[in-house]
């Protein structure tokens, strides 16, 4: 029991973390970040393995970590708060050609991340072409561009 407990525990803290962290950062991983998991990935299993290294240790961790993905999931579908907690909702940051700074700073995306956005989808070359920019729930942003007259 001592084991699912470590599980349970060590998965919500980690669900903590990254929701603190913001849906952007996961969006965009580099080495450092890739670095950063492997270590986070090595550490709690350290802690939730404790001096059992048993396959059984191990089989039980998988189902526990398992269930309780099946379970945040089985929550979410029964409740929107939940939902809108543990996936967050899309943002707009832009808004006719104008960045919503105030929501850019919480999420952590500067300009140069919607630029890049809008040259990617649409070929945009200035945050006047764009009408909307939106932040998704995975941190990917879509652009949705102005309608060009002519």
């Amino acid at each position: 029991m001592d084991t699912v407990l470590r599980a349970v525990a060590i998965y919500l803290f980690l669900l903590l973390v990254f929701r603190i962290a913001g849906k952007r950062p996961l969006a965009q991983m580099n080495a450092f970040d890739l670095v950063l998991l492997l270590i986070i990935g090595e550490s709690v299993s350290q802690g939730m393995m404790g001096d059992d290294f048993s396959v059984t240790t191990a089989l039980l961790l998988v189902s526990t970590l398992v269930l309780m993905e099946l379970g945040l999931a089985f929550i979410k579908q029964r409740s929107k708060v939940a939902e809108r907690w543990l996936d967050d909702a899309p943002l707009i940051i832009v808004e006719d050609g104008q960045l919503l700074e105030d929501r850019m700073d919480r999420a952590r995306v500067d300009l140069e991340d919607v630029l890049e956005a809008a040259r990617a989808s649409h070929g945009l070359r200035d945050l006047s072409q764009v009408k909307y920019a939106v932040l998704e729930r995975g941190g990917t942003i879509s652009v949705i561009p102005e309608k060009s007259s002519g």
